[in-house]
Order: C-alpha cells, then sequence, then structure tokens
C-alpha cells in the first residue's frame, strides 16, 4: 500500500489536465480557488502536544472546548442514530447480503465509482485550485449563513488555509465488520450496537477505494485534510485508531476531526460553518446531501422535489467541481419513497402484453 500513493497520485495528475475545461460551466456558482501550498500557524501546532492529545481518550461526563470557546459535554449515550442518516425500511434476512451491501462492499462496480470520485478530487484539488495565482478572492464552497437552495451564497476566504472536508463513514471508510454483523444477524438498525462497533470495531474496516491516496496527495499539497462526522464524540480515540488503521489519518479532535457532541442534531451545518471560521473550504466529499448541506434534507421536502433541487438549482455546477458524492445504497437519507413517490406520473406505462397495473 505504501507504494501505491506516488504511482496513482501521478496518473491523476495527469488526467486532471481535462478539467481546466470546466471552468466555464461554474459561472453560476463559486469556484473556489486557490494555491495549497502554505500552512498557517495555527493549522501546524506543537506536534508533542498533538500526540499527547491524542493519547487523552475524552472520559463520559468532560466538558471539552472547542476552539471557538463553544462547550461540548462527552455523553455516554448508547442509542445514536447511523452516521449519516438512519436507514429505512426492513433490515437484511439473516445470513444473506442484501443488494445494497452486495453492491457497496462487494462489486467492482461500486470500487470504480469511488475511484472516479476521488480521482476527480484529486484533480480539482490539483488542477482547478493548485494552479491559480490569485489568491486573494478563493471562495469556500460551503454555503454561506441565510442561503437557501435557490438562492446560494459563499464567501471569500482571505488568507484563511485551504481545507478539504469529507465525511467519515461510507466516504473514506467502509464499516465491513459492522455491515457483516447486521447481514450475519439480519433485521433493522441497531442503535446501541453501531455505538459499540464505534468502541470496538476500529480494526475491521478499510479505506473507501482511492481515499487514503487522494487524501496523502492531498496533504502533500497543503490541503488541510478535515473529517466531520456524526460519529460520537465519545468514542474520538476509536474513530481515530479506525481512521489510522485505513490509512486515512491523521485526525486531532476539533482541529482535523469533529464529531457529534450530546444533545447535538444529526445535521452537520453547525459544524461546517466553526471549520469554515478557520479554513477556506475549497472540497468536500460525502455519501448523502447531508454531508455538503442541511438544507438538502427538510423534513417535508417531497423525495422527487429533494432529488431535483440538486440538478435543478444554481449548485448544480459544484458536483464533480468542489462538491464530490460517494455511493451509498445501503443506508442513509436517500433510501426513501415509495413507488408513487418514485416515479412521476408522465412515466407511467403499462406492459401491454400484461394488463393493466395500479
Amino acid at each position: 500500500m505504501k507504494g501505491r500513493p506516488a504511482l496513482i497520485c501521478t496518473a491523476l495528475g495527469a488526467a486532471g489536465l481535462g478539467l481546466s475545461g470546466c471552468a466555464a460551466a461554474l459561472v453560476a456558482a463559486p469556484l473556489a480557488a486557490g494555491a495549497g501550498v502554505y500552512k498557517s500557524a495555527q493549522d501546524s501546532p506543537n506536534r508533542s502536544e498533538r500526540r499527547r492529545a491524542r493519547q487523552q481518550a475524552p472520559k463520559p461526563g468532560q466538558v471539552l472546548t472547542a476552539p471557538d470557546g463553544s462547550k461540548v459535554q462527552v455523553t455516554t449515550l448508547t442509542a445514536l442514530p447511523p452516521p449519516s442518516g438512519a436507514p429505512t425500511g426492513p433490515g437484511p434476512v439473516a445470513g444473506t447480503a442484501p443488494a445494497g451491501m452486495q453492491f457497496l462492499y462487494g462489486s467492482g462496480e461500486a470500487a470504480a465509482l469511488s475511484l472516479q470520485a476521488y480521482q476527480a478530487l484529486w484533480n480539482y484539488l490539483k488542477v482547478e485550485i493548485g494552479y491559480r495565482r490569485d489568491k486573494t478572492q478563493i471562495r469556500s464552497v460551503v454555503l454561506a449563513p441565510g442561503s437557501t437552495l435557490d438562492n446560494p451564497r459563499f464567501e471569500t476566504c482571505g488568507k484563511r488555509p485551504l481545507a478539504v472536508v469529507l465525511d467519515i463513514d461510507e466516504t473514506a471508510l467502509l464499516n465491513l465488520g459492522y455491515e457483516r454483523d447486521e447481514a450475519i444477524r439480519g433485521g433493522s438498525y441497531d442503535a446501541a450496537r453501531w455505538t459499540r462497533w464505534e468502541q470496538t470495531g476500529a480494526d475491521k474496516v478499510e479505506a473507501v477505494p482511492g481515499a487514503a491516496e487522494a487524501l496523502a496527495a492531498a496533504r502533500r499539497e497543503g490541503f488541510t485534510v478535515i473529517f466531520n462526522s456524526n460519529r460520537s464524540i465519545a468514542t474520538a480515540a476509536q474513530t481515530q485508531a479506525a481512521l489510522d488503521h485505513a490509512g486515512l489519518g491523521p485526525a486531532d479532535l476539533f482541529d482535523t476531526l469533529w464529531l457529534r457532541g450530546e444533545g447535538e442534531p444529526s445535521g452537520k451545518d453547525a459544524r461546517r460553518q466553526k471549520i469554515a471560521q478557520r479554513f477556506c473550504i475549497v472540497a468536500m466529499a460525502g455519501d448523502q446531501l447531508g454531508d455538503f448541506s442541511d438544507l438538502f434534507n427538510a423534513a417535508d421536502a417531497p423525495v422527487l422535489a429533494r432529488r431535483n433541487s440538486v440538478g435543478g438549482t444554481l449548485l448544480a455546477p459544484l458536483w464533480g467541481a468542489g462538491w464530490f458524492m460517494l455511493p451509498n445504497p445501503v443506508y442513509g437519507t436517500g433510501l426513501k419513497g415509495g413507488v408513487p413517490d418514485i416515479f412521476p406520473p408522465d412515466a407511467h406505462w403499462t406492459d401491454p402484453g400484461q394488463g393493466a397495473t395500479r
């Protein structure tokens, strides 16, 4: 594994030359740009202090202070929702792998999609961001406060250090041990079992194909890699260990690792805004729309309206040019809707050889 990044990154850099033509398509959306070859002082804390912080795992009941002064209490909750949205519908039959698991964890097609997404991410960072000379007008790809999906706004970053923000579960990390256990046991998602997985499964994971190489290349070019996850802050040490095991680290709490504290909702916008105050976020990656903005997950949004909000607004040019989506047919906010919700009336077809259908 250690010998692969240089070879892959060389190929990614060469392939990235073809992305320069996308700039014209981004006139309606922010082209977050700038060179990632420098680091600020706040992005390079004393190494010995960082090492000590990683060795001191938060304890239940402990109140931690974030860089912005806000307080977060470590929780002992054992009923947290899954990292990126609760699964819907019945769980797998015991001893079988449902279609979503077969695809995401077993297929070459899913591996190809993941490689494709991370190659696109690296190409974007290297070509569209890295070659920009004017650093003064770089814009974040995080929606500014007050934005709507129909009226998105993005703020200029100034001299803040450049960063990539991404989700963890099924975006950077494949939870193979947990999903195998669920397939063997059958049934639906179990919140307490997920908590036990966070606590004990750090060595039963692997990196999403392409993630380790792309993130290592981004770090070499001076981009800070930051994880924003709905995993519990109580298991921060175990999450750090899982990322290290998969070759995705390092990650330091409240610096390059942001997790959910006790009582926090599953949305990520509040944490995104805290990160954006310290860094210029020029790229984001996730496997759920909520990894890019909580606005996509309005409770009353019809299924097709939510789908259309991705491609029918000014946000559409960001996909593949600042926002990068990974496949996840196993769980999450995208798995909902019945036949009437998914298929519009003008798509109804009845097989003339089988008679009418409802």
